[in-house]
């Protein structure tokens, strides 16, 4: 008798979206509010990284995702969702305890090392899926519209675009969060000696 406890089929990870998109949507819309908080103060990271990071995320989930019903039956979502999540349980989890003045150092640590390889693999990941998803968005047309004087937008190549400064952004925020890494884990210790 064999027991299995991950029981990965070819329906189960086709099934994703279907199974947890809304949730997705829904958890991803509400990070905004993470742009919020940087602005008023609750939080104390720099506006532009987490904004560059966000909106990489929405883009991908609403625009690339969500409006190509092929694509979301593809496995790179499956990996993608399990690399957003991961992300996001960590830092969450970290930063809540943060502002109410709590500190693990191992959460620290996880939290400030963690992304490093994820976030790249994440990146690889979006790339992927826009990779897949333009066959679709050239036959179906979609986002693709006729602008006055003969002008028009071809939505692939706006996607082409985008792919290339995703990994522009991917340079910046990277080194965003590494110097940030360096930073919070060199006064860390210090920190805790303190207290």
């Amino acid at each position: 008798m064999t027991v299995r406890f991950f029981s990965f089929g070819k329906d189960s990870v086709a099934d994703t979206f279907y199974a947890i998109g809304l949730v997705m949507r829904l958890c991803q819309s509400i990070s905004l509010l993470e742009l919020l908080h940087i602005f008023v103060g609750i939080e104390s990271n720099l506006l532009l990284p987490r904004f560059l990071q966000l909106m990489e995320r929405i883009i991908i989930l609403f625009v690339v995702i969500t409006s190509q019903e092929e694509v979301q039956e593809k496995y790179v979502v499956c990996v993608l969702f399990i690399f957003w999540n991961l992300l996001d349980m960590v830092r969450y989890t970290y930063s809540m305890l943060s502002v109410i003045g709590i500190s693990y150092d191992i959460l620290t640590w996880l939290s400030q090392t963690l992304w490093m390889p994820i976030y790249p693999l994440c990146v690889l990941a979006e790339a992927f899926a826009i990779y897949q998803s333009l066959p679709y968005f050239e036959s179906f047309g979609t986002y693709s519209t006729k602008l006055p004087f003969d002008l028009s937008i071809y939505f692939p190549y706006v996607l082409k675009i985008y792919l290339m400064m995703l990994f522009i952004g991917m340079y910046f925020t990277y080194s965003h969060l590494y110097s940030e890494r360096r930073d919070i884990l060199r006064i860390f210790p210090i920190q805790r000696k303190k207290t």
